[in-house]
């Protein structure tokens, strides 16, 4: 589908990943490309459709998901709208949770169970190996040991390019590590809550993706009046591009994934890439809360 506007934004900087290779550091997250509560099919297939394929028509390589968004329908989207898939496309899912109904979110990490969504997330993404699999979370009642051996498993068989984890401190990341190479870190991150800010360091440090999630929350600091509307208004952007683009400047290892399921608000979140930050709105952002 082509658009007036077709000519790409201004792409983000790139990241290498272990195992994943070379992707801009500013994504596209597939999780409203469902229904309500993360449930169901979307409202409109066909918009959630269109929306994936004017992600990639922008410059977008790196695409999140997971099984459980739907469940399994974002993953199907992702097929039918991008398969066979561009050059350098890279999907990455996550295995972890089961769904039994709208904002449910249960997590189930036996090894056969990992196994078994990573057969059926490769099936549905119609590839022979994943670019790079998540554990969506880690199981408190199942040995970390279990789950992190059935994921290096799963490499070692060639089924899984990298291996990321999702909302996990410093220590467990440090045991993960004694099991495969961690490619990735999804934690919640944003300009109001950086609880996360020791794993993204870490991360950093060890040549390790951080993916925040919720990246453009930004509550308070948002309103008419607050820091990040005075700054959007100084340099001609929306608040979303600001709170994006101070992740971007935050560290180099850090990449946004913002999600939407309305084009207009995609290329809204991609235009952040075009967003300079000068040194004194970004001191102001670091210090808000």
């Amino acid at each position: 589908m082509e658009h007036e506007n077709s000519q790409h934004l201004k792409l983000s900087p790139t990241i290498d990943l272990s195992g994943l290779g070379t992707v801009h550091r500013l994504g596209f997250g597939a999780m409203r490309i469902v229904g309500d509560g993360v449930w169901g099919e979307p409202a409109d297939r066909s918009a959630a459709i269109a929306v994936v394929q004017r992600a990639v028509e922008l410059g977008v390589d790196f695409i999140d998901t997971a099984d459980s968004y739907g469940p399994n329908i974002s993953e199907d989207i992702l097929a039918e709208a991008l398969h066979p898939y561009k050059d350098g496309l890279k999907i990455a899912t996550k295995v972890g949770f089961t769904r039994t109904g709208p904002d449910a979110w249960i997590p189930v990490g036996r090894a056969e169970y990992l196994r078994q969504q990573t057969e059926l997330s490769m099936r549905k993404l119609k590839v022979d190996s994943l670019d790079l699999l998540q554990l969506h979370r880690i199981d408190p009642k199942v040995d970390p040991e279990e789950q992190f051996t059935v994921l290096r498993e799963l490499q070692q068989e060639g089924k899984v390019k990298a291996i990321g984890l999702s909302q996990v401190s410093v220590a467990e990341l440090q045991e993960a590590g004694k099991y495969f190479t961690v490619s990735t870190v999804q934690n919640r991150y944003n300009l109001t809550d950086r609880s996360s800010e020791d794993v993204l360091n870490y991360a950093e440090r060890n040549g390790i993706g951080f993916i925040p999630w919720a990246p453009i929350s930004a509550g308070e600091l948002a309103r008419p009046g607050g820091p990040l509307d005075e700054a959007a208004k100084r340099l001609g952007a929306t608040t979303s591009q600001v709170a994006l683009a101070w992740l971007l400047r935050r560290s180099p290892a850090m990449m946004p994934i913002p999600g939407t399921g309305s084009i207009k608000h995609l290329e809204e979140n991609m235009g952040a890439a075009g967003v300079a930050l000068d040194d004194e709105t970004y001191a102001e952002l670091e210090a808000a809360r």
